[in-house]
């Protein structure tokens, strides 16, 4: 009698940077992997954006650490008085003057960060008038306010992103909700929720943005807060279609006679098919986001006056047209992050695209 071999059962699960993920989860990023363009886009990007939040290490006009008589000192996180390294004053230390550089090389040693110069730093010392053109000190020349350009754009690029993440990922919060409430619940609540849409699409936002910039002073949280009056509709119209598509199949209504909740059906049965369409984009949304805040700043809408902004190096780039370096700068800086957004939501579409998932 022949013994069948008994094979050992095939797990459904499998690994992803060492955490359990489903097969579904592992062709989707072989699928984000195939598209080169977009993956590479993705890696740079990362690459920028977490070098960026380290911007305080890279362009400050203060020592990142500072030994002084057996002491060590931290003035990029820190304000310390004069009178700590030897000083008179007991204000905060001017770490550019000489004298204080002279007490400090005196018992000890700075280390300073490889563009010493802050966003909202005036160079002294420069060839001319502002602005200057690039030289071996400020690597991409001086605005028309005598700031180092690099240091403005490493600040800008920075403060451009996280305004742009913080206002994708809020909008978007706030737009699934709103869809997925209208879509599972349809009726009434459906009907009277889409006349509010179309009133609220309606309404003249640049007006008001325009009424509430001269009434409310321009901060990044009240900016934040007048976009997303305007920016948490746009994934309503796709959660509600997979909602109504959804609500009816014959899971929800098993799931409903169990007893189980309304919401734990909306978040567990509904939510994860209608939140494909929504990461896919994700990216391009996150590209419209820095897009409108650079608008806003050129036109001098944006964040306060002095604050690290693309656009208003864009808008110096048009005033100072002696001055090429400034626009093209903020030209190709801008054209590269949107370019880098673009390619990656590429990449993402093509990776919860079902037809070119790769098995």
């Amino acid at each position: 009698m022949t013994e069948l071999a008994v094979s050992r059962p095939v797990s459904v699960k499998a690994r992803l940077f060492g955490v359990r993920v489903r097969p579904l989860t592992l062709r989707r990023w072989a699928a984000f992997k195939a598209n080169r363009r977009g993956f590479l886009s993705a890696i740079v990007f990362l690459i920028l954006f977490v070098t960026s939040l380290f911007a305080e290490l890279i362009a400050n006009d203060r020592p990142i650490l500072v030994m002084y008589d057996g002491g060590i000192y931290w003035p990029v996180f820190t304000d310390y008085p004069e009178t700590t390294f030897g000083g008179t004053f007991t204000t905060g230390a001017n770490y550019k003057d000489p004298f204080v550089q002279k007490l400090i090389d005196d018992k000890g040693w700075a280390v300073w960060p490889p563009i010493p110069f802050n966003y909202r730093t005036a160079v002294a010392g420069l060839p001319g008038p502002a602005p200057t053109a690039p030289d071996n000190v400020n690597w991409l020349g001086t605005d028309d306010n005598a700031r180092d350009v690099l240091a403005r754009v490493i600040y800008g690029f920075r403060i451009s992103v996280l305004f742009g993440l913080v206002l994708t990922i809020t909008s978007t919060v706030i737009g699934v909700l709103a869809g997925a409430v209208q879509g599972f619940y349809g009726g009434w609540v459906d009907l009277s929720f889409q006349r509010f849409l179309e009133i609220w699409g309606g309404l003249p936002f640049l007006y008001v943005l325009l009424i509430l910039s001269s009434v409310i002073e321009p901060g990044f949280w009240t900016l934040l807060g007048i976009m997303l009056l305007v920016s948490w509709t746009w994934p309503v119209g796709v959660v509600r279609a997979e909602f109504l598509r959804t609500r009816n199949f014959e899971y929800v209504r098993a799931a409903k006679a169990m007893g189980m909740s309304d919401w734990r059906i909306m978040t567990k049965h509904i939510l994860p098919n209608a939140l494909v369409a929504t990461l896919t984009f994700l990216p391009f949304t996150l590209s419209g986001s820095v897009t409108t805040l650079t608008a806003l700043d050129f036109l001098g809408l944006g964040l306060p006056p002095g604050s690290p902004s693309l656009g208003e190096l864009l808008q110096q780039g048009k005033e100072n047209l002696q001055a090429p370096w400034l626009g093209s700068t903020g030209f190709f800086v801008i054209g590269g992050m949107l370019t880098l957004l673009v390619f990656t939501g590429e990449a993402i579409r093509d990776a919860f695209d079902p037809r070119k998932i790769i098995a």
